[in-house]
């Protein structure tokens, strides 16, 4: 009989189905994002830890990318169950957070936030690899399903931010905590989605992407863009808390930005510019925003400058998946995929431990660097896009 993974779970998933529970398992991953990237900062201020060791502290997630996430990545791959990785992860997530709550002590908290980091981190990238096949498979499309995952962020920060004016801040990983349970519960929906393939195929892809240039420019560039929201993710709550804002109006200024970006995953269907074309656009919008920011801007224009986020995270993530899908082999997603959020992190580690030290120092300024990184990222894709073309695959 043939395996599993093969037929009889290929015939029994529809595209409404897996679409209808990968945009729910989407809603709690990301939901657990919008609660934590917001105010998992403040909550580490509140129970006393200083500037210096929040910076070193958020930048963990950045360094498991590099290090532990690539092995996770690879191992489900090489299992072919992206499904049973994204369950077991989901649910040491959710315990993971509720062990960070009991910690108060900078170094402890640090601890229990690498172990839980090391299965966390690897969730986006597994969860878009699945996705990415379901998309080859059912001729669906990447940015509606992801969609589902930036309006439960925007759910997520607006509950916290109404939450943080009626409970102490020191709780706020409680609600961080039961957020990551609801998306432990949501995998177990996920349908069975692999890709056959014989170990050779596998050994021949395992070493080829690193050897691709094509490939090594779409994920430096994408990392770059992306890495360069580094200063926000860390510091902007905090920033905005000091000038006098209260939890709604952050959790609404996190807010803009999303709803921003769920109009461009909605809207994606009809882009007819190439997928490299819109990270370059992703990036020079970043460079426009970053600067902005760091004028200390009112709330009114850093309202404005919030809808950028749908260039600047959306457009990229779009175009980034876009070409992935186009080059990448269904079989080798999983490991393409962490490839990609291994240099993510390493950029975004360097970019948050960076920025940590500048804010210290410097305060608002530090989003001059993140402007830079942005610029840097455009260059290297508009430099690039031509080769990547030529190379490009069609979807498997």
């Amino acid at each position: 009989m043939p395996p599993e993974s093969v037929i009889p779970i290929a015939s029994q998933v529809t595209p409404k189905r897996f679409a209808a529970r990968l945009a729910l398992f989407y809603g709690t991953l990301f939901g657990l994002i919008g609660t934590h990237l917001p105010f998992f900062p403040v909550w580490l201020k509140a129970v006393g830890i200083d500037s210096s060791w929040i910076g070193i502290i958020n930048a963990v997630p950045s360094v498991t990318r590099f290090t532990i996430l690539p092995l996770v990545t690879g191992l489900a791959e090489k299992r072919q169950s992206l499904r049973a990785a994204l369950i077991v992860t989901a649910f040491a997530t959710a315990l993971g957070f509720s062990l960070i709550g009991t910690r108060h002590e900078p170094l402890l908290v640090f601890i229990a936030y690498a172990a839980t980091a090391c299965l966390w981190t690897p969730m986006v990238p597994l969860t878009d690899a699945y996705a990415l096949r379901g998309v080859a498979r059912f001729g669906l499309n990447y940015g509606p399903l992801r969609l589902w995952g930036s309006a439960a962020f925007v759910v997520g920060a607006l509950a916290c931010g109404l939450l943080v004016d009626f409970i102490a801040a020191r709780h706020l990983i409680w609600v961080i905590a039961a957020v990551g349970g609801l998306g432990a519960l949501a995998s177990l929906g996920l349908q069975r989605l692999d890709n056959p393939r014989t170990a050779a195929a596998t050994q021949s892809h395992e070493g080829a992407l690193l050897r691709d240039p094509g490939f090594l420019a779409m994920i430096v560039s994408a990392a770059l863009i992306q890495g360069s929201h580094a200063a926000y993710y860390t510091f902007a709550s905090i920033s905005w808390q000091g000038a006098g804002l209260g939890g709604v109006t952050i959790a609404g200024l996190w807010a803009i930005g999303v709803v921003a970006e769920i109009v461009v995953f909605a809207v994606s269907p009809r882009f007819t510019l190439q997928p490299s074309t819109l990270v370059v656009i992703g990036g020079l919008v970043g460079l426009a925003r970053w600067v902005i920011t760091a004028q200390e801007p009112s709330v009114a224009v850093l309202s404005l400058v919030q809808l950028a986020h749908g260039f600047t995270y959306g457009l990229t993530q779009v175009g980034t998946m876009g070409l992935l899908v186009r080059h990448v082999p269904a079989h080798s997603m999983a490991r393409g995929q962490g490839y990609f959020a291994a240099c993510s992190g390493i950029v975004s580690s360097t970019a948050s431990i960076l920025s940590g030290t500048i804010y210290a120092s410097y305060g608002d300024r530090v989003y001059y660097v993140m402007a830079a990184m942005a610029l840097s990222g455009a260059a290297v894709m508009w430099l690039a896009r031509h080769r990547i073309r030529k190379e490009i695959q069609p979807p498997l």
